[in-house]
């Protein structure tokens, strides 16, 4: 079965700094419906007191990548999630060790 991870890219002034934020095995549908979960949940449209965040808006980038922006009174973030399928692994003896297998 496919192995997949949702990678999360920070922007960080002029580049991104990218991050797996979650591995699993699954098929490709089951994969991209993770994946919106992790979108959906980033940095949810009500805060942990309950109050409504100022503004949380989702774009999708392409098939498997999407931008999120979440802007508060006097913050903002902002992550792009693109989910990725996992095709090399050393410690893996089910994947080769390299891409070109």
């Amino acid at each position: 079965m496919p192995r997949w991870a949702v990678l999360r890219a920070k922007s960080q002034t002029e580049s991104f700094r990218y991050t797996v934020q979650r591995e699993f095995e699954g098929t490709e549908e089951e994969a991209m419906a993770e994946m919106l979960r992790i979108v959906d949940t980033y940095e949810e449209a009500a805060g942990e007191a309950g109050r409504r965040r100022q503004r949380r808006r989702v774009f999708r980038l392409g098939e498997r990548s999407y931008f999120v922006e979440v802007d508060n009174l006097l913050t903002s973030r902002e992550a792009v999630f693109t989910l990725a399928e996992i095709v090399a692994d050393t410690h893996d003896d089910d994947l080769p060790d390299t891409a070109t297998g």
